[in-house]
């Protein structure tokens, strides 16, 4: 005799969404406000399973992302809810379209999906962004052509890695290529997809993140507005010390590039307090951009725009000394700090060193805001144009390694 199977139909949909259990998919119904026993949900899956009540069918479709059809219940004319209904006639094959839509994702697609975004975030720190980010972005739209195929738990977390993967794509086209534009509608998608899985922290700091675009163009009120969303969103879930610092350090930034320089290191001073104090919260596996070494790089540019230029020597040198082997993107960065540390102290030959080393670094580490550091040194050395470490400088700024980087990230 043919052994029973059940409705394998609802057990493949239920285990897709992440419920391992006939327990998980009961607690999952309790959460919706549906209430069911375990029993009811064994009945499901058996060989006749009744049809559910109207308000159940819709938390059930809801929950697992499919119709009451494709769960292996049969709607006939007459049947009575939750009472064995007439096995009705298979469907005549649809030959449909050559462009099918995807099957249902299993409950492995979340964690599938996750393995890529996490190499992206490590790939990051040595990857031409020209590279990369092509890679990113193709990463992130099989995402989201896959997020509608999935259901419960799997789709909440290919939802966080999807908001990861546009958060990410988003940084590149920001920090390194410079297309603020697109990095703003970027982040837009990043947010969404932080919704759909509900994560408030992935949310803050795509918040946080799109608050650069208006402070870096000295608009206060709009950066603000977007700061206090991201710490609104922050306080929904328990933040690292890391996170509600970084937090402190992209408004201080935000707040340097609009002029008020006070203000900014008042609240970098607040961050480098809730580090001391550490809440012992975990940081994000995510959130590798930020650490007390770079809160440091912060305050040292802060520093230097509000002239407190042996502070700010101090300061850079010392986050020269403690930044990690891979953070050469960084690096450039303290370097053309240094350089206009340098030159606004009077000392020209020695930013020029600074900017070389900076411009060496980048012909191996593109990285679009370290160029900028470089240019506005440049720009402060004019009235030393004419001197042979200036044209040094030049030669390395303009050759043809550096225009052709240029141009191609």
């Amino acid at each position: 005799m043919t052994r029973p199977t059940g409705n394998t139909r609802l057990k493949a949909a239920r285990l897709a969404a992440g419920y391992r259990s006939q327990q998980d998919l009961v607690d999952a119904l309790g959460r919706r406000g549906v209430t069911v026993g375990i029993r009811q949900v064994r009945r499901w899956e058996s060989d006749n399973p009744p049809l559910p009540y109207p308000d159940v069918r819709q938390a059930l479709t809801e929950l697992l992302g499919q119709d009451i059809e494709q769960l292996g219940f049969t709607q006939t004319a007459g049947a009575s809810p939750d009472r064995p209904a007439a096995a009705s006639a298979l469907p005549p094959l649809n030959r449909g379209p050559v462009r099918t839509p995807n099957a249902v994702q299993p409950a492995t697609a979340g964690t599938d999906y996750l393995s890529v975004t996490r190499a992206h975030r490590r790939l990051y720190w040595t990857v031409a962004p020209a590279t990369l980010h092509p890679a990113v972005s193709a990463h992130a739209a099989l995402g989201e052509a896959l997020l509608p195929s999935t259901a419960g738990l799997t789709r909440q977390a290919m939802a966080a890695a999807l908001a990861e993967s546009w958060l990410l794509a988003g940084r590149i086209e920001f920090f390194d290529l410079r297309e603020t534009a697109r990095a703003q509608d970027t982040w837009v998608r990043a947010l969404q997809a932080a919704g759909e899985a509900d994560d408030a922290l992935l949310g803050a700091a795509t918040l946080a993140h799109m608050a650069f675009v208006p402070g870096w163009d000295g608009d206060r009120t709009a950066a603000g507005e977007r700061m206090i969303a991201a710490r609104t969103y922050a306080r929904r879930s328990p933040a690292s010390s890391e996170f509600l610092a970084w937090l402190d350090a992209v408004e201080a930034e935000c707040e340097t590039r609009c002029g008020d320089t006070r203000t900014a290191l008042n609240l970098i001073g607040h961050g480098e307090d809730i580090l001391a104090a550490d809440n012992g919260h975990p940081n994000p596996e995510w959130m590798d951009w930020f650490s007390p070494v770079r809160l440091a790089a912060f305050k040292g540019n802060t520093q230097l725009r509000a002239a407190h230029l042996p502070q700010a020597r101090a300061t850079l040198l010392g986050v020269l000394d403690k930044l990690p082997a891979d953070a050469d993107k960084q690096r450039t960065v303290v370097l053309g700090d240094l350089a206009a540390v340098e030159a606004a102290d009077g000392r020209p030959a020695t930013a020029a060193v600074y900017a070389v080393r900076a411009l060496e670094l980048l012909e191996t580490h593109w990285y679009a805001t370290g160029l900028e550091r470089i240019r506005e040194v440049r720009r402060a050395l004019v009235p030393w144009q004419h001197e042979q470490y200036v044209r040094d400088l030049d030669d390395r700024l303009y050759g043809w390694g550096a225009v052709v980087s240029a141009l191609a990230n």
